[in-house]
């Protein structure tokens, strides 16, 4: 790998450059175009699979920064501002997945859809996508130069590509993960070496429900490393409000269910029917509070961006490189462009031209506005925990009465469906637009040229687009998506398109637990008024309500298993801490112990995900039962649990090695 010899940050002028602007060095480059697509095609369909599983995304920039680092490495020519445009290019792949399965899936859900339509899907991804590059062209100047926040995603890529020397060595743990993910995944999924569901629920006096359950999968751990304790305590606490507090109450004032064959049964029975809509109404509050809270400094961004395409373009010839964007008068012409296949699509569901004009008027206003929320809290707080269901479920609650006034409720199902698409757009944008905001940090960092950088998340998108529905379909196929079923009994729970579909449903007449949402509804606001105490105190812990919000949707199996990620996450910290001196090799010791961990945690997510596609691709091509050692695993899930602890004692024992081998102890 050929090192430029940078103009780096000194002390006196910390926002220079890496890379200064009279520097030119090769961005956008044919091997990087390819690699950038690649990577994106890949990291789109892990996501896919992981996001239907588990209802949780992170971020991929930096896995994506390793793995260009390594195979760019292998070329004469190469250098750290083509290695940013790969990663952008693939965490772009990895974000519009997450926009697409938190809402598409909902049409196969309702029924309204028996498989994901080729061209409808790759339509409404591909135009959501670059919708949400093309808004946050002019929120560039105002978020990452004027505002100044912190993009804590965007920082850490800039870090690890400015460190590329080690990239070959790092790589390792991404594949040492991936491989340990794939594993265990085969090992559990398509040779059923034992259950992977370890649960214990018990009825006392058949009143008294007491519940434990623990998913073994280490991808699930790993995300809760990478969020870190207090979001996966967070999370946690949501599903202890579900299932140690709301699902016993309901069971000693109500008694068990009729049906229920045992208490396990019994808990989802009443979580799936009843208690999960706790989960809607915390979304809803905390979809409105994102947008209040955020309403000043969403204004200032919304202004700046609507001057920088009142002002339209800027001779490049006045620009310095690294302040040129993609001139404004390709961005509005691109959006004109953007809106014609999503009305197609529109007037195919709603055959009225007048509404259909309207649905797409929406779907840009409401695009642009929650573009630069998920922008702005992407540089607060990071794209990993970025409320995109939160705003999206909005804009479906605000389209679906929308909807119900100009249609009635004579056709739920078209107008519930309608309302999906609508959000479905939208979220696809803020996915996109909060994801990209981190690139464009990482770039600004980095002294990358804007424009480059916009033209390869448009290739990333179009990339992860093309792949989307292929990937979904053969997941439907040979897992089921949604409730499970005698025939799919391992269906993904698709908990975000499934919390989508209740509320546009339940908006046309199909009923929702109104109760339940409105008491779910109560608990955000209580977590709000806790939260708002805590910033007030200055606190380093804080309960974003969103959260929360995720926790009491997903299925406590779920929850626990990420809370153990995130309690790995902090007993490393506290290794390191306690053991340093805090002198410059303490420091860098910490941060190669971190990110190997991170490597790690986001090669356990991948290997499992897309051992989880290979083997819904095999389900469907041919019959795998082939591969069953055994049909009722022996030890049921004591076997899966062991080795899910030794897997989870080994991502802690390695991440301390890393750190005592580089702090010389």
């Amino acid at each position: 790998m050929n090192k430029a010899k940078p103009a780096k940050p000194t002390a006196t002028d910390p926002d220079k450059p890496y890379i200064g602007a009279d520097q030119k060095l090769p961005e956008l480059t044919l091997k990087a175009i390819l690699l950038g697509a690649g990577l994106s095609v890949i990291l789109s369909a892990a996501n896919a699979y992981f996001g239907l599983f588990a209802g949780l995304t992170v971020s991929a920039s930096i896995p994506a920064a390793v793995i260009s680092m390594a195979v760019l490495r292998l070329f004469k020519n190469s250098n750290i501002l083509e290695n940013n445009l790969v990663q952008t290019a693939a965490s772009a792949g990895e974000s519009i997945a997450a926009g697409v399965i938190f809402t598409i899936p909902a049409l196969i859900i309702m029924g309204y859809w028996d498989e994901f339509n080729y061209w409808e899907t790759t339509l409404i991804a591909m135009t959501g996508g670059i919708l949400g590059v093309l808004f946050t062209i002019p929120l560039r100047q105002a978020l990452i130069v004027k505002e100044n926040l912190k993009f804590p995603e965007g920082v850490a890529t800039s870090e690890v590509l400015k460190t590329g020397e080690t990239g070959g060595q790092s790589v390792k743990y991404l594949v040492w993960g991936a491989l340990v993910g794939g594993l265990f995944k085969l090992s559990e999924s398509a040779l059923n070496l034992w259950n992977g569901l370890f649960e214990q629920a018990t009825l006392i006096n058949n009143r008294v429900y007491l519940y434990l359950g623990i998913n073994l999968s280490p991808a699930l751990v790993a995300v809760g490393y990478i969020v870190g304790l207090n979001i996966a305590f967070l999370v946690f606490l949501g599903g202890a409000i579900s299932w140690y507090i709301a699902i016993p109450v309901y069971i000693a004032a109500l008694g068990p269910p009729e049906g229920a064959a045992d208490p396990e049964q019994m808990g989802i029975m009443i979580w799936s029917s009843q208690i999960r809509y706790l989960g809607v109404g915390a979304m809803i509050v905390g979809g409105l509070w994102a947008l209040i809270s955020l309403k000043n400094s969403l204004g200032t961004a919304f202004k700046s961006g609507v001057e920088a395409f009142k002002q339209g373009s800027t001779n490049f010839k006045d620009q310095l490189r690294t302040e040129m964007d993609t001139p404004m008068s390709w961005v509005i012409i691109a959006i004109g462009v953007m809106i014609v296949p999503v009305f197609a699509i529109y007037l195919r569901e709603i055959h009225d031209v007048g509404i259909t004009g309207l649905m797409a008027f929406i779907m840009v206003i409401a695009g642009f506005l929650f573009s630069a929320v998920a922008g702005y809290m992407a540089g607060l707080v990071g794209s990993s925990n970025n409320p995109i269901s939160g705003v999206t479920i909005a804009t479906i609650l605000a389209s679906a009465l929308l909807l119900l006034f100009l249609l009635g409720a004579s056709e739920p199902a078209r107008g519930a469906a309608a309302a999906i698409l609508i959000g479905a757009v939208v979220c696809c944008a803020a996915a996109i637009a909060g994801d990209n905001m981190q690139d464009l940090k990482a770039g600004y960092i980095l002294g990358a040229t804007p424009y480059k950088q916009q033209v390869m998340q448009v290739v990333g998108v179009v990339a992860g687009a093309l792949a989307i529905a292929p990937v979904l379909n053969y997941l439907l196929q040979g897992y089921g998506i949604g409730a499970p079923t005698p025939e799919q009994p391992e269906a993904l729970a698709a908990p975000q398109a499934t919390l989508m579909q209740s509320v546009a449903s339940g908006i046309f007449g199909e009923g929702l637990p109104w109760g339940m949402v409105s008491i779910g509804g109560a608990i955000a606001v209580v977590i709000i008024i806790i939260d708002q105490y805590l910033k007030k105190q200055n606190s380093e812990f804080r309960m974003p309500v969103l959260a929360v919000a995720v926790g009491l949707y997903l299925p406590l199996e779920l929850d626990t298993s990420i809370f153990i990620g995130g309690i790995i996450a902090w007993m490393t910290s506290r290794f390191m801490t306690k053991r340093g001196t805090g002198d410059a090799q303490h420091a860098e010791a910490t941060e190669k112990a971190s990110n190997a961990g991170l490597l790690l945690a986001s090669g356990l997510i991948t290997g499992e995900a897309l051992m989880g596609i290979f083997i819904a691709i095999g389900i469907v091509v041919t019959d795998l039962s082939s591969l069953r050692v055994f049909e009722n695993p022996p030890g049921g899930s004591y076997s899966g649990l062991a080795i899910f602890i030794v897997v989870v004692a080994g991502l802690y024992a390695l991440i301390k090695k890393v750190f005592k081998e580089n702090i010389g102890k």
